[in-house]
Formats: C-alpha cells, structure tokens, sequence
C-alpha cells in the first residue's frame, strides 16, 4: 500500500468525516480562505457573522463598500487592514474579470483560475488552493503547515521540499478526487493540532507507528526561525 492512502486511512478510521470547509455558499468559503491566514477559525466565523449582520456578504456589496467600512467588519479576523486589501484585490478581479459574478470565476478551469488567483496581490499558493478546491470544487491539493510538519517529521519529504514539491507528492501518490482530497486535508489539520503542534506529542497519535525508529525527524529544531 501507498504511504498515503495509508495515513489516510488510519487518519479516517481515528477522527471519522471532518465536514470541511465550512460555509453556507462558495463566495462564504472564498472569504473564510482569505480571513483565515494568520488567525484562528473562531476569529474567522466572528468576523463572517459581522458580514452577515451587515447584509453584505456578497461579491459585488462588498466591492463597492467603502474600504474602511469593510475593515471595522472584519476586524475580528486580525490584520484587518491588510485582509481589507486582500479581499478588495480579490473582489477587483470579479468584478473585472467575471462581470462580478462568483459563479463565473469559479466555473473557470482550475489551472486558468489558480493562475487569476495567485496574480491577486496578497494570495498565495494555500489560499489559492484552498479556494479552487472548496469553493470550485476542483480537485487540488491544499498543501498547509501541518501538511508540512507531519510528512517531513515522519521522513516521506525532504526538509527542503517546497510547497510544489509537497503538492505534486499528493497528486502523484492519490486519485484525483475533490472529496479526498477535501477529507485528506482536514484530517491533516486535526492530527497536526492534537498530535503534531510545534512540539509533537507522538503518544496516542494515529501515526505513532509510521514514525522513523528514532522517533519524529525534527529539522524545524535546527532552524530557530
């Protein structure tokens, strides 16, 4: 068996179906994917319920809506200014672009849209990702820290792989499929924050068993940054 499905398979059977990414409609996931750089999920949904009190949570209110009116909203997220200006980038190229219709950028094939995402100043890859595989429901894989954390602590990617590299390991190694895709990279975040923080804690984690004989390979201890 694949190394992959492997984990994946250990992961299903220990934390059951995730139900990710949450949202009531594509254009709340592009948003949750832009807010949540950098904050906590908690922060993000705060910030969202805001939006949704204000009865703008929509592509073309929220382009036209005064910038600093869109920043008191959502304030909670954290950086606010600077995700202000992510999301007014990002509301830009729908309007522009795509008649300001969410529907027709995320209809637009998923190496074309990933291309139109990461021009947007202020989207990397993560986001970008995250966006073309929840919102679009186009099968690519959302490559994140713990993604990161758990393969290299492991030994199945070198410490120096880059975000490319992480990604077309996945792709190479799985099916190309959006709900596996999807459930991987949830259960990738649970296991990486109840088993593998900053300081893994190995006990009790459903991939105990995987780790190399002298325990989790921990290169992040010989680069403080």
């Amino acid at each position: 068996m694949k190394i992959l499905q492997d984990v994946y398979e250990r992961l299903f059977a220990a934390y059951g179906p995730q139900h990710w990414w949450p949202g009531d409609s594509p254009f709340e996931v592009i948003v949750g994917a832009m807010l949540t750089q950098n904050t906590s999920w908690k922060n993000v949904e705060r910030a969202i319920d805001n939006l949704k009190q204000a009865d703008v949570l929509d592509a073309t209110r929220m382009h036209e809506m005064p910038t600093e009116e869109l920043a008191e909203l959502i304030r909670p997220a954290g950086y606010y200014r600077i995700k202000t200006a992510r999301l007014k980038n990002l509301l830009a190229l729908i309007a522009n672009l795509h008649d300001g219709r969410v529907e027709n950028l995320l209809a637009t094939n998923k190496t074309e849209l990933r291309e139109q995402l990461l021009a947007v100043n202020g989207i990397g890859p993560e986001t970008a990702d995250a966006i073309v595989l929840y919102a679009s429901q186009q099968p690519i894989f959302v490559v994140d820290t713990y993604t990161t954390r758990v393969l290299t602590r492991h030994g199945w990617i070198n410490a120096e792989a880059d975000y490319h590299q992480i990604q077309e390991y996945f792709h190479l190694e799985l099916p190309e499929n959006v709900d596996l895709f999807n459930e991987y990279h949830a259960l990738l975040v649970k296991v990486g924050k109840q088993h593998c923080g900053r300081k893994p804690e190995c006990e009790e984690c459903p991939l105990c068993e995987l780790l190399p004989s002298g325990g989790p390979l921990l290169p992040e201890a010989n680069n403080p940054s």
